[in-house]
């Protein structure tokens, strides 16, 4: 059985961060736009992913009115001089103020909020004004899309075929998915480095307190950050070669104290581990035809920079707007621009990652990248923190 859906403006594959910011900005303007999630409603928001918005993520949903997608949910405005940095376990604090920097972006905070909280309102949000959401959408493909009329068919939960046709499809479907397939092989390049280590990621039942902490010892870097009231993740710098039945519980939580130098007052439950190889990644150009990348089908950016959330959402405000430019002002300047403009900020962000990275990496373990790069990345690292000394006047 074949079912023609309804013509709409905009498909949008993949129901996260980075889909459903799109769709919502996109009804905020009138834009008619539908959202194909392969997964379950259940799933999705239930899905357990790093979350942190910088003040850029958090202007972002405040300038289209759906702040109230992080507020009650986020632990409060954060900022970095709010979180602790251990040192071979001394407490140091991060420098604050900063003579050169705009008064706005001394006043503005990020925010903690799990990303499945996000998706979660996010979701309610875009229901609640009439939203087309369509969970256990299979076997998505996007055709024609170097036509005007490009066609996006999908499998529905009762296995019948339909088919979307539409003027634009937003590929929002994350790294492993099949919206990036369809731009030709000899158009779409690849860019990528890798660090050369990876993360033991562990989910716990523990909460955080604080909301994270961040480690640098000789044994290797370390976190704990927040995943909610009563969840945590544990990060542990791990060689690529290892695996997760090389780290039982009890050498979790054992590696752990030992990085932060001192004892974790609650311990619990491991609900999950993996072993998480630190790269970053782009594929340029984000556009071809009328499908436009975002999010993580577009790029993955070191989790040490606590980015990812937030470049999702750059990608789904710039391209709102070129969106919304060319349907009410038939003006596409916008949407040709649409590649170069999150490449270039993509691209700033992934020079930040990759020094923040190294600069904690490189700090601790000295058998990755040896003692002459150690000693260079404490001094880098000493220049972004307060004297020692500062903590007890």
């Amino acid at each position: 059985m074949t079912e023609t859906g309804k013509d709409t403006t905009v498909v949008i594959v993949g129901g996260g961060v980075a889909g459903l910011a799109l769709a919502t900005f996109l009804l905020r303007r009138g834009i008619g736009c539908v959202v194909l999630e392969k997964h379950s409603r259940a799933y999705v928001e239930r899905r357990q992913r790093a979350g942190a918005l910088d003040a850029g993520g958090v202007r972002v949903l405040n300038e289209w009115g759906v702040g109230e997608a992080v507020e009650g949910h986020s632990h409060g405005n954060v900022s970095d001089a709010d979180l602790p940095l251990l040192m071979d376990g001394e407490e140091r604090r991060w420098r604050t103020g900063d003579a050169d920097a705009d008064e706005d972006e001394v006043e503005a905070d990020g925010a903690f909020c799990p990303q499945q909280i996000l998706v979660r309102n996010l979701i309610r949000i875009f229901l609640r004004e009439g939203g087309d959401l369509r969970f256990g959408a299979r076997d998505v493909s996007p055709h024609d899309i170097d036509t005007e009329r490009p066609v996006v068919r999908y499998r529905d939960d009762n296995g019948s075929t339909r088919t979307l046709t539409c003027d634009f499809v937003a590929g929002a479907d994350g790294y492993h998915g099949v919206s990036r397939t369809a731009v030709p092989e000899d158009v779409l390049t690849c860019s990528t480095h890798e660090f050369g280590y990876a993360w033991l990621s562990a989910m716990t039942a523990v909460p955080a307190d604080p909301l994270a902490v961040l480690a640098v010892h000789a044994r290797g870097f370390a976190a704990q950050i927040t995943r909610g009231p009563d969840a945590s993740r544990l990060y542990l710098q791990c060689p690529l070669t290892d695996t997760v039945e090389q780290w039982p519980d009890v050498r979790v939580w054992r590696e752990l104290e030992a990085r932060f130098g001192r004892s974790v007052p609650a311990k619990g439950p491991i609900t999950s581990k993996q072993v998480v190889p630190l790269r970053g990644v782009v594929f340029s150009p984000m556009s071809h035809g009328r499908l436009y990348l975002l999010g993580d089908a577009a790029h993955l950016i070191s989790p040490m920079s606590a980015q990812g959330m937030s470049l999702a959402l750059h990608d789904a405000d710039v391209l709102a707007r070129a969106v919304s430019r060319q349907v009410e002002k038939n003006d596409t300047s916008l949407l040709d621009s649409y590649s170069e403009t999150c490449l270039n900020h993509t691209w700033e962000r992934q020079a930040s990652a990759v020094w923040r990275t190294q600069v904690m990496h490189d700090a601790g373990d000295a058998t990755y990248e040896g003692e002459f790069r150690k000693q260079i990345a404490r001094k880098n690292l000493e220049t972004m923190l307060e004297p020692p000394t500062a903590q007890h006047s």
